[in-house]
This record gives C-alpha cells, sequence and structure tokens, in this order.
C-alpha cells in the first residue's frame, strides 16, 4: 500500500513540475513572432551590402532598406552604377519596383516572387517580405539542436491553405536565450530542399544581439552563393506611411 501511495505521489508531483515548465515554454507560434519582431522592430533602417557568387563571376550591390512593421518596405539601390536608383516597394502586400533607366514603375505579380531578385539566391519574397512568417504559416515545433554552440529550437512551417507564399514548407532553427534564427531550410511545393540560408556573425547592432551575415545556397549549386551583410541597422525610428508610396519611390536617396 505505502508503495503504491508513493508512485501515485511522485507521479503526481512530477506531472505538476512538468506542467509548470511547460508553462514557461512558448508555443511554436509564439517563437516565431518573437524571432520576427527581434530583428524587426516597429521600424528599421538599414545599409547593407549583397554579394553574389557564380562560379565563373560575382558581383556586389549596395542598398539601403527602411521598413515598417510587416506591411511596409522599401529597398534603394545604391550602386553599382547601373542599377542604381532602382527601388522596391512592399505595400500591403503589393510589390512595384521602379527602374529608373526606362522610368516605369512596375507592379509585380504573386508570380514573381520565387524569381531570383536582383541575380542572386534570394528570392523576390525573401528581401521584401510579402509573406509574414507569423501569419501566413502553421508552425510546430519539432525538437531541439545546437548551431554555432547555441541552443536552438527547430521549428517547421508550413504555409496555410490560403497563404500567397512561395515555399512548400520552411524549417527554422531559432535561438532558445535571445530568439536569433541561425539556420533556415526551404523546401518546394513537392517536399524538396531547395535553398539552406545560414546566419552568422553575431554582434550588437541597433542596440540589439543579431546575425549580420546572412549566407542562401542552392542546393543543387553548392558552389554559389549569395552573401548579404548588414553594414549598419536602426531600430524605431519614426517613419510616417507616406513615406512608402509610388511616388517616394522615384525620388527616395
Amino acid at each position: 500500500m505505502n508503495k503504491t501511495f508513493f508512485c501515485i505521489l511522485f507521479l503526481i508531483i512530477t506531472s505538476y513540475i512538468a506542467s509548470v515548465f511547460a508553462q514557461d515554454l512558448p508555443d511554436a507560434t509564439e517563437i516565431i513572432r518573437r524571432a520576427d519582431a527581434h530583428i524587426r522592430g516597429n521600424t528599421s533602417i538599414a545599409e547593407m551590402t549583397m554579394q553574389v557568387v557564380k562560379l565563373d563571376w560575382s558581383r556586389e550591390i549596395s542598398m539601403k532598406a527602411w521598413s515598417k512593421g510587416d506591411k511596409f518596405g522599401l529597398i534603394l539601390i545604391t550602386a553599382p552604377a547601373r542599377d542604381k536608383g532602382t527601388t522596391f516597394l512592399l505595400r500591403d502586400k503589393e510589390v512595384w519596383n521602379w527602374v529608373p533607366t526606362i522610368e516605369r514603375v512596375i507592379k509585380m505579380p504573386p508570380s514573381m516572387m520565387l524569381q531570383s531578385w536582383m541575380g542572386s539566391d534570394f528570392t523576390n519574397d525573401d528581401l521584401v517580405k510579402e509573406s509574414s512568417t507569423v501569419k501566413d504559416y502553421t508552425h510546430k515545433l519539432t525538437g531541439d539542436s545546437t548551431v554555432g554552440g547555441r541552443e536552438c529550437y527547430v521549428i517547421e512551417l508550413i504555409p496555410k491553405p490560403d497563404a500567397a507564399v512561395v515555399w512548400g514548407k520552411v524549417r527554422t532553427w531559432i535561438t532558445k536565450k535571445d530568439y536569433l534564427q541561425l539556420r533556415g531550410e526551404f523546401f518546394d511545393e513537392d517536399g524538396a530542399l531547395v535553398n539552406i540560408m545560414v546566419l552568422s556573425d553575431i554582434k550588437m547592432m541597433g542596440g540589439r544581439l543579431l546575425p549580420t551575415r546572412f549566407e542562401m545556397i542552392p542546393v543543387d549549386k553548392p558552389k554559389q552563393k549569395t552573401v548579404l551583410i548588414y553594414n549598419s541597422l536602426i531600430f524605431d525610428q519614426p517613419i510616417e506611411d507616406g513615406f512608402f508610396s509610388e511616388q517616394n519611390m522615384k525620388r527616395v536617396r
């Protein structure tokens, strides 16, 4: 009788402890939300360099980027000279491209979101963020792992049925301590792995600890990659909604 009593008591205590820890552990969607908020801020202003490395050539692109929440984004190409002044605008899920050489604003249809951005291994969706990792996917915590000596959650993202997204599945590694994304894997609709993104060079930028180097590597072209480097980043500086307009695409500097 005493043995049975203590076994039951042990089970009750361990179940209670497990429930307490479960309450402290955020669910997969909350982890994704915290990671997204950490790197996005209310607003952000960034200067970046992108290096596109192919087998027989390479090129470097410099740019400025402004964002406000998940509805507004503007990217300005500042170099090289032939692309200088080109802009990309995200506003309420719609994307436009201003091409100064032909003086035209082109609205980009959803079918173009999977296409290469500026000849890189990033897609148009990766850079202008038409889709939202928080709102457009369901999230499942699939395990734990270690990346660069940092303990991470491993989370699988599956697009919602009505979401206009380019990937059939995404798998991401997010640190348990600071909610930093350190790795991403992108799959097509047939479940085949297409791209691997590796994030590194973690440092303080804009008052936050962040990865500042993003490498996108196509699985079928392992000797090819695109490296995106943050040179500066400012968070939460006020930006009016009107800044993100077709008119401003043509005059922003």
